[in-house]
This record gives structure tokens, C-alpha cells and sequence, in this order.
């Protein structure tokens, strides 16, 4: 995979002939593409040049389009100016659009019309490209017999890989559409689909057993087996055993989660037995890499940022490495880095002012609600609450979670470092967020008086060029890291055992402890004590946590519909602030001390929602096919 997992050998593909739901019309072979089976797979060499392939169906959804949607919960908003992205459509209720026939531009990362496993990002959609990816994985699986000329470990290596990346293409499309025919077999050509929907947790068991046997069959680090051996310091994106328990467990607690147990069984609660299967999966992955056995540990806070972006490294893919270790568990390949600077950082970015473009995405203030203080507190805007919190709406950015710092743009902070032309005035070196100021602008600029600045560095604008853009700004968000893997632990304990104290009988840290082990990274306070006394109250700290933690890096439009909370007020909601500056900005003094009058939410808008927004509608023309392959309920 290019400059970041180096091929062993990419062996010319074998023909996949038409299969489940068309897959050969996304991805048609030239006829010099064909060889035999007993080529490709008679050795190690060959086949893992097959299996390759499979890292190409993953989408990039950091870096899929120019500019990228990937935060369609309650926690971000576009400016208006365009309304092409999918977060437009989710907030008019319109969840069509996630489909290529919909999407106007072609701007999304779920259906692209033209897939394709090249080594061009643009081509990238989860919709083809996972049920190519199933046929694929089937395909080898079903070939391993020919598999002769190999030893023992080769032979783990290929089957652990094709058996992962089944249950994950499996496991990215369930969470979006429910239940669905879980294909574990090649499909012949001419025989017509039958296969029906089956429930979540079915469904979801199936991808289970995948994801157990691959975590058994893959090693802890490629670097240290016979053909990883060949390409050191090469094989992070490799499919490993961390990966494979990673996703053993999400699929797991997934599938124990409120929507997923009511569409399976009627009942809108955790499913106990689910959960904790989820969490003996964590736990093992926890203990791993807890002794050391593993490349993947929690970066420094210092060196936070580069899970998300890297700059001044030529190619050098966010996620983390070296002597920080690997934060980031499961990454896609990175075919065009540099192109995130004239793309994804733009869209971060106020226009006109710093900028060019008109595409913005900003946390609505509802979302950012969710950062507490720096003691560990929630805010609540209850008198009570927040005189224990010390949060002051006079000074609504003082003493606030360091990660608030580090993910957030607020009123004051300078954001050109450099020198400006003369043409431009002084006050757009800062952030002019208060209400009317340069920064605020429903068409090119923050439409809520924030800006995300999670996944590009400061300087990220047409200034300072020097630094950012001149520099090798790459973006990358991972799909899972390793905070994610201790917060899914901490919500599968609690609702699994139905205590904050409680811990998985194979792992010495309780629920609590682990929401605290990623607090004590960000320098934040503990959990309060007022939210130990039952599963309940703690769990609505495990829910701020995540909210805060993974913020904006594509888990809250799964997270809510998997709560139930989706369609439920304050969720529908997306709101701004309004404010006045008490005193005129004093460049000397710290923006987190500005005090501010007037302040005040206002909502922006509230959206349509309904039951049956729960889940994605599927493709009109897949759901035809056969009658046992039924439309999602309301769609």
C-alpha cells in the first residue's frame, strides 16, 4: 500500500466473476488481468498479493472528496453556502442521500460511482467496495487448500487476514442498515440471491466467530514473523491481532446496544450477555497492550495531535509511531496525503477572512456543552452544579477540559501567526467569533461561534503558508485507537455488569478506572464521586466522555442511534452561541480570561426525525432483487 504498508508482492487479480448485489459492475477486469487460480494462490508471495487488494477497499472517509462529511450526529455543522455534503440532507431528514444516486456532487464516502481498489482515493465507497471486499474474502478462503507451497504461520497470516476483513466489511455496513445477509460463501454467478436479512444479533455472531478466528490466527506484530520480517517498520496497517480483538468487541457491544437488541428482540435495553462478551474482548486487547506485548499505547498529550495530523514529515501518516508508539488501531491506506492540505484543511478554516473556499464545518454549541472543567466536571448551566464545577458563563472558556484547548477555536484566539498583507486588517488575526464579528458567517464562516481546529494545526490558513501548507499538512482520522477501545470497555462493563466498580473477571481495571486512565492523559479530574452510586448516573459520564474524547472523529451519528437518543430532544437539536465582548479584545492577555455579557444559546435549527431514521434506507434497486432482502421500516 503506497508509502505506508509496502507490498510484498501485488500479483495480477484474479477474475471475480458477477456476484452478490452486482459487485462486477463497480469493478470490471481487463481480460490481462486474469491468471489462474493455482497461480495466484500456490504460495504466500502470490496469495498475499490477492489479499492486498483488500486494504484498498477501505474507505478514506478523512480524505475521500475535496472536502469531507463524516460528523452527521448533533456535533457539526456546515455552512450554508453549499449544501452538497451529507450532513445537509441528515439535518432535512433526507437520509437518501448517503447514496451515489442522491449525492449531487458525489462528495460522499459511502457510494461513489466510479469504486474502484486503485490507489486513487476519490474512488473509495463503503457500499461497493464491502460487498467486493466479502466476494474477495470468500473467494480466498475458499482457496486456501491450493495454499501448498507455504508454512504454518504464512497459512495464519492469509486466512487471518480474509477472515477479518469479511466480519469488518460485514460490521461497517450492519451498523448503518441493520441486519443483513451475512455472506460466508462464494455466490456462484448464475445462481440468483436468496439469501435473506437476518437479525443484528445473527448477523452480528456470524462476524463474531470471524473476528475471534482471525484474532487467533494473527500475530501481535508483523515485524516480528518470517514475511513481515521483510518489510520492518513497514507493516503498521497490517491486519494484527489487536485489530481483530478490537473489533470483536465493538461488534459485540454494538450489537448488546439498545438498537440493536430492540430490532433483534423487541427490547429497547442493553443486552447484558452481549455486553459482556464485548468486554472480555477489550479486556484481552487491554491486557496486551497494557504489558507491553503490542505496538499501540496512548500518546502523550503533548503529541495528541498526531492521531489526527503530522506536518513537516514527508508522508508521514497521522496515528502515531516511533518511540510515542501506535495510538491508532485500524487506519486505511494513504494514497494522496499532501492532498488533504488544498482539501480537508480548508474546510476548518473561516472564509473570507483567512481562507478561500466557502465550505466550513463548525461544533455546534449544543455539542460543545459536552466539555466539562478541568476538575472533571460536567457543566449543566444549573446554579448548583456549576458553583462545584466553576463554571462561569461570564467566562465560559476559564479552567476548561485541556482537550477543550486543544479541539476548539473560541472568541480571541489568534489565528495567524505570520505577517498579513497590508490590504488586510490587524483584528482578522483573531478569531472574531462573538456575535457579529468577521468570523461569524452563516455562508463561509462559523455559523455557532466555535471552530474545529481538532485535525489541523493553528496556522492552517493562506498566511502562514510556511508552516502549514509548505510543510506536508497530512490529515488522517483513524477508525479506532486505543482510547476508543478503554472508553467501549467502560460502557460494556457497566452495562454488563451494572456497576462503575464492576471489571471484567480476566482484567484488573473496573469501569471507572478506565474512563479515568483517559483522563489522566488529558490532565482532566476523575469522575466524580456523585456519579458512582449507580450504572445509570455513570453512564451518563461514559457518554460525555466519549462525546469528548472521540470527538467529531465520526462515532456520534452511531453512537445516538445505537442510544436511542437520535430522535429524542436535546439531540435533534443543533444550536449556536450569541455574545458580547465586556472590553475590546487586549491581544496581551489570554483568551480564556476574556469576560463576555449577553451570552446566550440559540438554536440553529431542530431536526426532522422519526423512527425510522434509526437506519440508513437501502438502495431501491438492491431491495427489488428479492423479496426476502426487505427495505429498512418507514423507507
Amino acid at each position: 500500500m503506497k508509502r505506508n504498508i509496502k507490498i510484498i508482492v501485488l500479483s495480477g487479480m484474479i477474475s471475480l466473476v458477477s456476484g452478490t448485489f452486482s459487485c462486477k459492475k463497480y469493478l470490471d477486469k481487463s481480460p490481462e488481468s486474469i491468471v489462474s487460480e493455482k497461480t495466484a494462490f500456490k504460495d504466500f508471495t502470490n496469495f498475499q498479493g490477492y489479499t492486498e487488494e483488500l486494504y484498498n477497499c477501505i474507505p478514506d472517509f478523512t480524505n475521500r472528496y475535496w472536502t469531507n462529511s463524516w460528523n452527521w450526529g448533533d456535533d457539526e455543522i456546515q455552512s450554508s453556502a453549499l449544501n452538497f455534503h451529507f450532513v445537509n440532507k441528515i439535518d432535512n431528514g433526507d437520509f437518501w442521500g448517503w447514496q451515489r444516486e442522491f449525492d449531487g456532487w458525489g462528495a460522499g464516502w459511502m457510494d461513489v460511482n466510479n469504486a474502484n481498489t486503485n490507489d486513487d482515493r476519490f474512488t473509495k465507497g463503503l457500499w461497493p467496495l464491502a460487498w467486493y471486499g466479502i466476494r474477495k474474502a470468500n473467494l480466498g478462503l475458499e482457496n486456501m487448500n491450493l495454499l501448498t507451497n507455504a508454512t504454518d504461520e504464512e497459512r495464519n497470516l492469509i486466512k487471518g487476514q480474509l477472515l477479518f476483513f469479511r466480519g469488518w466489511f460485514h460490521f461497517q455496513l450492519m451498523q448503518y442498515f441493520g441486519g443483513l445477509p451475512y455472506i460466508d460463501k462464494v455466490l456462484p454467478a448464475d445462481q440468483d440471491l436468496r439469501s435473506p436479512r437476518l437479525k443484528y444479533q445473527e448477523c452480528a455472531e456470524k462476524a463474531a466467530a470471524d473476528f475471534r478466528e482471525a484474532a487467533d490466527l494473527l500475530p501481535l506484530n508483523w515485524d516480528n514473523t518470517g514475511p513481515g520480517g521483510r518489510t520492518p517498520g513497514k507493516n503498521q496497517l497490517r491486519i494484527d491481532k489487536t485489530m481483530a480483538l478490537g473489533y470483536l468487541g465493538k461488534n459485540y457491544l454494538w450489537a448488546g446496544s439498545p438498537l440493536m437488541n430492540y430490532e433483534s428482540t423487541g427490547s429497547r435495553t442493553y443486552n447484558v450477555e452481549l455486553c459482556k462478551k464485548a468486554a472480555a474482548a477489550f479486556a484481552e486487547l487491554l491486557k496486551l497492550s497494557e504489558s507491553g506485548q503490542t505496538p499501540y499505547k496512548l500518546l502523550p498529550f503533548d503529541r495528541y495531535y498526531t492521531n489526527f495530523y503530522t506536518f513537516g514529515q514527508n508522508w508521514q501518516m497521522p496515528g502515531g509511531g516511533g518511540s510515542d508508539g501506535l495510538e491508532a488501531i485500524f487506519r486505511g491506506p494513504y494514497w494522496d496525503a499532501h492532498g488533504s492540505t488544498y482539501g480537508t484543511a480548508k474546510q476548518y478554516t473561516p472564509g473570507p477572512t483567512i481562507e478561500e473556499g466557502n465550505v466550513v464545518f463548525a461544533p455546534t454549541a449544543n455539542y460543545i456543552n459536552n466539555y466539562g472543567m478541568k476538575n472533571g466536571l460536567p457543566i449543566t448551566n444549573s446554579a448548583q452544579a456549576d458553583a462545584e464545577s466553576g463554571y462561569d458563563p461570564q467566562y465560559p472558556w476559564r479552567n476548561r477540559d485541556p482537550r477543550f484547548y486543544n479541539d476548539i477555536v473560541f472568541d480571541g484566539i489568534k489565528l495567524v501567526k505570520g505577517s498579513l498583507p497590508s490590504t488586510v486588517p490587524e483584528f482578522n488575526r483573531y478569531a472574531n467569533l462573538f456575535t457579529g464579528g468577521s468570523s461569524r458567517d452563516e455562508r463561509v464562516g462559523s455559523r455557532t461561534g466555535y471552530l474545529l481546529y481538532k485535525f489541523t494545526p493553528i496556522t492552517s490558513n493562506k498566511f502562514d503558508q510556511g508552516y502549514a501548507y509548505g510543510q506536508n499538512l497530512n490529515i488522517k482520522v483513524p477508525y479506532m485507537r486505543l482510547a476508543d477501545i478503554y472508553l467501549m470497555y467502560a460502557e460494556a462493563v457497566t452495562a454488563g455488569y451494572s456497576s462503575p466498580s464492576a471489571k471484567d473477571p480476566s482484567y484488573a481495571k473496573s469501569a471507572v478506572d478506565a474512563i479515568n486512565v483517559i483522563r489522566d492523559r488529558a490532565g482532566v479530574g476523575h469522575v466524580a464521586a456523585r456519579f458512582l452510586g449507580s450504572a445509570d448516573e455513570f453512564m451518563k459520564e461514559v457518554r460525555r466522555e466519549r462525546a469528548v474524547e472521540l470527538s467529531f472523529e465520526g462515532h456520534r451519528f452511531t453512537d445516538l442511534r445505537r442510544w436511542l437518543q437520535l430522535i429524542e430532544l436535546p439531540y435533534t437539536l443543533k444550536t449556536a452561541i450569541e455574545f458580547d465582548r465586556a472590553a475590546p479584545l487586549d491581544p496581551s492577555k489570554d483568551p480564556k480570561d476574556s469576560r463576555v455579557v449577553n451570552f446566550r444559546e440559540r438554536t440553529i435549527l431542530q431536526r426532522p426525525f422519526s423512527e425510522k431514521h434509526y437506519w440508513l434506507p437501502l438502495k431501491r434497486a438492491d431491495v427489488s432483487m428479492y423479496a426476502e432482502f426487505k427495505q429498512n421500516p418507514g423507507w
